[in-house]
C-alpha cells in the first residue's frame, strides 16, 4: 500500500470509529455510560477520558500540520496536566463529545490532503528522550490510541 493509500485508510478508520462510537451511545440496548464518576482517586472519569482524546487530537493535529513544513521538531505533552487544565469534568458530556468529533474531523481533513512528499517527515514525540516518528507512524499510533480508549469507555473498563 502506498503512503497516500495508507493515510487515506487511517482517515477512513478514524471516521468509522467516530460514527460507530456515537451510534453506540444512541443505541437503547447498550448500558448507559456513567460519564462523571472517577473509579478511584487519581483516575479519570469517562468524560475525562474523552477529554484526553480531545487533547491527543489537538497535539497530533499540530504534529501533522507542522510536519508539512518542519522536520524533527519536538512536541510532547503531559496528559494528566492537560486534562486538569482543560477542566473536562466541569463540561457536559455533549460538549466534550462535540469537541472530540470536530477535532477528529479536522484530522481526517488534514490526513486526506496530506502532501505525498511529506509522509516520511518526522517529529520528536518523546518527553525525556528523543523519539522521532514519521507522519505515517504518528497517524497509525493516533488511530490505535483512539480505538483503545473508545473501547475502554464502551466496555466500562477502568482506566489510567
Amino acid at each position: 500500500m502506498t503512503d497516500i493509500a495508507a493515510m487515506k485508510q487511517v482517515s477512513k478508520n478514524i471516521l468509522t470509529a467516530i460514527y460507530q462510537f456515537i451510534k453506540s451511545l444512541n443505541n437503547p440496548d447498550n448500558r448507559p455510560i456513567d460519564w462523571n464518576t472517577r473509579p478511584a482517586p487519581g483516575k479519570w472519569s469517562k468524560k475525562e477520558i474523552m477529554g484526553h482524546l480531545c487533547d491527543s487530537a489537538m497535539i497530533n493535529l499540530q504534529r501533522f500540520i507542522r510536519c508539512t513544513y518542519e522536520e524533527n521538531f519536538k512536541l510532547a505533552y503531559e496528559q494528566d496536566d492537560w486534562v486538569k487544565a482543560q477542566h473536562y469534568q466541569g463540561m457536559t458530556q455533549d460538549e466534550v463529545l462535540q469537541l472530540w468529533k470536530i477535532l477528529n474531523l479536522q484530522i481526517i481533513h488534514v490526513l486526506d490532503n496530506y502532501p505525498p512528499d511529506r509522509m516520511q517527515a518526522k517529529c520528536d514525540s518523546g518527553k525525556t528522550e528523543v523519539k522521532l516518528h514519521t507522519v505515517e507512524w504518528l497517524a497509525n499510533d493516533y488511530l490505535n490510541h483512539l480505538q483503545h480508549h473508545l473501547n475502554q469507555i464502551r466496555l466500562h473498563e477502568p482506566v489510567n
